[in-house]
């Protein structure tokens, strides 16, 4: 946790973050799936993720909130109507940080700030889906209160992992 007073500010994404947010995505996908997912494969996808894309106008199909700790870039998340068959509910599709920013509190903060929100576009509830073996991120959604419901199972070059949906009412 954060012990003195910092700045943290939230904002939604502007095409100058691109080079940031390509490094955000490229070292948070490293940290959490190197030896999860084939090497190859994470390697394409972080390359998919490139400034290019981050800056792309294409990203206003979803919503993405920037999370700034002392005036730095350190973690983004996006988020919108769930893409499962309950349109009805909020989903976070992606919420990463830095690796120097992870486990000090601001994940709570980005979460927190997308469930509001979610809660303001009158969703009725919550689902995030994590990949199992990622035991940083199933703890962090079972702090925050959420509960596995389903699991599925994702293909990554042959390799299948399992995802586990978490929901909050």
């Amino acid at each position: 946790m954060l012990s003195s007073p910092a700045k943290v500010a939230i904002r939604l994404l502007r095409t100058s973050d691109a080079p940031a947010l390509a490094a955000v995505f490229r070292e948070s996908w490293h940290l959490a799936y190197a030896g999860l997912i084939p090497a190859l494969h994470l390697e394409q996808i972080i390359n998919r993720r490139s400034e290019a894309w981050w800056a792309s106008p294409s990203r206003s199909r979803e919503r993405h909130l920037v999370l700034e700790f002392e005036g730095k870039i350190a973690g983004y998340a996006a988020y919108g109507a769930a893409r499962s068959r309950n349109r009805a509910m909020g989903e976070i599709y992606e919420l990463y940080l830095g690796p120097i920013y992870q486990g000090v509190g601001l994940g709570e903060h980005l979460f927190e700030a997308c469930r509001h929100r979610l809660d303001r576009a009158k969703c009725k509830g919550l689902i995030v889906w994590a990949l199992a073996e990622n035991t940083q991120a199933t703890a962090f959604y079972w702090r925050r209160g959420g509960r596995p419901v389903a699991s599925a199972m994702e293909q990554f070059s042959g390799t299948k992992l399992e995802k586990i949906a978490f929901t909050w009412p």
